[in-house]
């Protein structure tokens, strides 16, 4: 077993032989030992990162027989984008772990379970080769967020997880059709049943990339627009864009800080990964004949998300609505077709990681204290707890695009790319940006200053495990917004790799 699958693989192992040994086990003990397990998790994706090679392609690679008789292998392997998806959940799944820290029921020993199993899936997610072990993760992630949310949730718990599992699963068996059609297809043609992704990807291209005619010898535009479609519902209720996006702010409402600490950090990117690398990377002739329309939809969901933003009293579902504004940022940049857009892509999913994981970790914080998420409630926390007041602020900034932080860094080349394609477009998503500072700045006065709420006698300073989590956010803020270099050098190439069948970007 290589060390890629020993990453994706050891996190659920840990959580499964807790799970057996829980009625043994205390809370605290179980809680440890997961934490540890996250953190080696983390260890091992650095130690990978630091022996990845940027314009080599997918590396790490490792391919078993699993199905035979359906084509169906193991394959797992990382390039640029999923290194630095797979960095982003490694990081975010421990630090999740610590804001679950405070509390000792036995329930929460399966919690750690639960945020173990998911951090697999995720993992599994971003690199996986192959189309039906793809499928397995994908559906894999559902089920521990079920659970997170519907067992240590709040009141209508039930509600959002129904809601959450429903708008999910109907995405998903649109998707599963998808791949078996395109799996049957590329056997009419190749005499071999397979769900390998490079392998489809070069039955759909028919070689067009390489010099011949677009899509001549492929697949057909007309069915690669259906099996397109089919692919994109599916990520865009993850992602999620509007319409299809309803079920996020209930579920954030709902869940636990950590189940929307990581469902905000890394559950919605599994959407917009799934659209640069299946999307565009199996069928960039269709999205390029649609780009305008999800162009469009990403640009809807950037000023819908901070319309609604504007009316919340629920600094929950406040936040969840801003993140509905800034994944918009994604699928626009990626449907630019552009190298700047699409670059942009995921590093604006990386800065939201950051950005939103925070703000849901502040959510908690005040909420732990003040037993309420309503902004009524509060004011002049900065008088009673000021260290706290410069982390908000750090990670308003940066969920507002200042420059020197990672949002400024994915929205600016969104912005770039858009105004290739342009000028209009642009300007709309820039009308996303003044509306997010709007937002954020009204949200970081009403908390921070003004007369004492109702709960400023409740407030206590920070802990140093809500210190060193906060710490672990702005640091990751700062970073890929200060040195966005050697990122962007990563995923350069790989970027270029999917834009080539288009002609480059």
């Amino acid at each position: 077993m290589g060390a890629l699958s020993v990453l994706i693989l050891l996190p659920a192992a840990a959580g499964l032989v807790l799970w057996a040994l829980t009625p043994w086990l205390s809370s605290r003990a179980v809680k440890v030992a997961g934490l540890a397990a996250s953190a080696l998790a983390l260890l091992l994706s650095v130690w990978l990162a630091a022996g990845f090679i940027p314009g080599a392609g997918f590396q790490f690679a490792e391919r078993v027989e699993w199905i035979p008789s359906l084509g169906v292998s193991y394959a797992v392997a990382a390039d640029g984008i999923s290194m630095a998806m797979v960095l982003l959940t490694a990081l975010l799944t421990p630090l999740s772990l610590l804001t679950a820290w405070g509390g000792h029921t036995a329930r929460e020993k399966s919690l750690t379970v639960m945020m173990l199993l998911l951090e697999t899936a995720m993992l599994g997610v971003f690199c996986a080769r192959d189309l039906f072990l793809f499928y397995v993760f994908w559906e894999a992630s559902l089920v521990p967020m079920y659970f997170i949310i519907g067992i240590w949730g709040g009141p209508r718990r039930v509600y959002a997880t129904l809601k959450f599992f429903v708008f999910t699963m109907a995405g998903s068996v649109l998707m599963l059709v998808a791949i078996v059609s395109l799996a049957l297809l590329a056997a009419s043609r190749t005499g071999a049943l397979t769900f390998d992704a490079a392998a489809l990807a070069l039955v759909v291209d028919g070689g067009a990339s390489v010099g011949g005619a677009s899509g001549a010898a492929g697949v057909p535009l007309e069915v690669q627009t259906w099996l397109f479609w089919a692919f994109f519902v599916a990520f865009a209720v993850k992602v999620p864009l509007v319409p299809v996006h309803t079920w996020l702010p209930d579920a954030h409402v709902e869940a636990p800080t950590a189940g929307s600490v990581i469902l905000a950090g890394v559950l919605l990117k599994l959407g917009g990964y799934g659209i640069v690398r299946f999307c565009l990377g199996l069928f960039p002739q269709a999205v390029a004949a649609h780009s305008t329309v999800l162009m469009v939809l990403g640009l809807v969901a950037i000023v819908y998300g901070a319309g609604m933003v504007m009316v919340q009293e629920d600094m929950k579902r406040l936040v969840a609505y801003s993140s509905v504004s800034h994944m918009g940022y994604v699928v626009a940049g990626v449907a630019s077709l552009t190298a700047a857009g699409v670059s942009g892509g995921v590093v604006q999913m990386v800065s939201h990681g950051f950005a939103a994981g925070a703000l849901f970790a502040i959510v908690g914080v005040l909420y732990d204290r003040a037993h309420t998420r309503d902004l009524k409630a509060f004011g002049g926390v900065a008088r009673v707890m000021p260290h706290f007041a410069w982390v908000f602020l750090v990670i308003m900034l940066c969920s507002a695009g200042l420059p020197g932080t990672g949002g400024f860094v994915g929205e600016f080349l969104v912005m770039l790319g858009l105004a290739k394609r342009s000028l209009w477009l642009a300007a709309v998503s820039a009308l996303g940006v003044i509306l997010g500072a709007v937002y954020m700045f009204t949200l970081f006065r009403r908390v921070m200053h003004g007369p004492p709420g109702a709960v400023a006698g409740h407030l206590e300073p920070l802990t140093w495990r809500e210190g060193f989590v906060l710490a672990c956010f702005v640091a990751g803020c700062l970073l890929l917004g200060v040195l966005p270099g050697p990122f962007l050098a990563a995923i350069a190439p790989d970027v270029s790799a999917l834009l080539a069948p288009l002609g480059g970007g």
